[in-house]
């Protein structure tokens, strides 16, 4: 391995984008890294820019016979560098969804080691070439401004140090340190959505730049931050707690605010719910019809103003 072949640019550029991100590098920090070159890369410039301050996790789902070893191959790693290192694995089999799942088991995880490990943020190794594959997707499925945003920056305590590097970057920084990292089967299986798009960015003469979208996608985020600096202002003056119930008022606002004002009300009364967005645009018709009706466990009213309460429980037969 040869660590002094680690770009110093590079260096620079992560621990900045960390800084930014952190407000302070002296922050602990929890590196989520598959072995895969993307967290690889993400590893070799931690451990340069901040010596001393960084802890590393590796997620096992279960879902693959070779996941023990790359688990294995990072433990070998962070060994070599003098860096503590764990293995983490799920409670209960991933099942459904199996992206999704996996997403929902792996930031549990991550958050219970960085608590562990004393790590006040979590590092996870999305980059450029990432948002753009994810905005796409998104572009794809019809989704709205928060959706179009893209992989967020920073999104509670997980940041996103290497979204401003290309993939091409993150595998030349291995192939400088001598680090050969590990290659997950996975990526190669078309029937994930993901691995569809990125199959058809490289296969194909295109006009989307990596860049581009990742500038795109840091406006939209922005926008969205802006209507959400909005929404903590009307919230205050437009939804309001009857007991049980809230009640909100949608007059005269926007139809974007109005949405924000809707899953801001339906997360008072259930702050897991998280519906579709072709759902929130069906409640937010019915709404404005004065219908009632029901999402999740809430029953919503459109009568006068908006109302939503808690279903009644249902009767037993």
């Amino acid at each position: 391995m040869h660590l002094n072949l680690v770009d110093k640019d590079a260096v620079l550029r992560f621990q900045t984008a960390v800084e930014t991100l952190c407000l302070s590098g002296e922050r602990r920090i929890l590196l989520a890294v598959s072995g895969g070159p993307d967290s690889v890369a993400m590893l070799l410039l931690a451990h340069a820019a901040f010596p001393g301050h960084i802890a590393v996790a590796t997620v096992n789902h279960g879902l693959r016979p070779e996941a023990a070893d790359e688990a294995g191959f990072v433990a070998r790693l962070c060994g070599d560098l003098g860096l503590e290192h764990v293995t983490l694995a799920p409670d209960q089999p991933i099942t459904g969804n199996i992206q999704s799942a996996a997403r929902v088991a792996r930031y549990a995880l991550l958050e219970q080691a960085a608590d562990q490990a004393r790590c006040d943020v979590i590092a996870t190794a999305h980059h450029k070439d990432d948002q753009l594959e994810t905005l796409l997707m998104r572009l794809a499925r019809g989704s709205g401004l928060d959706g179009l945003a893209g992989v967020r920056a920073t999104n509670g305590r997980v940041i996103r140090p290497v979204l401003g590097f290309a993939k091409a970057e993150l595998e030349q920084i291995c192939a400088d340190a001598g680090v050969e990292p590990v290659r997950d089967p996975s990526n190669d299986d078309d029937d994930f959505d993901r691995v569809a798009m990125r199959q058809f960015l490289a296969e194909r003469r295109h006009p989307f730049d990596a860049t581009r979208a990742a500038r795109s996608a840091s406006a939209l985020a922005e926008a969205g931050e802006a209507l959400d600096w909005v929404l903590d202002r009307l919230s205050d003056e437009r939804i309001v707690m009857k007991g049980d119930s809230v009640v909100v008022d949608p007059s005269n606002l926007p139809r974007e605010l109005q949405r924000r004002l809707l899953l801001a009300a339906l997360h008072k009364i259930a702050p897991q719910i998280a519906p579709r967005g072709d759902a929130i645009d069906r409640l937010l018709g019915d709404l404005h019809a004065g219908k009632t009706a029901m999402i999740g466990d809430i029953l919503c009213n459109g009568t006068e103003g908006w109302r939503f309460s808690p279903a009644p429980p249902r009767r037993s037969v």
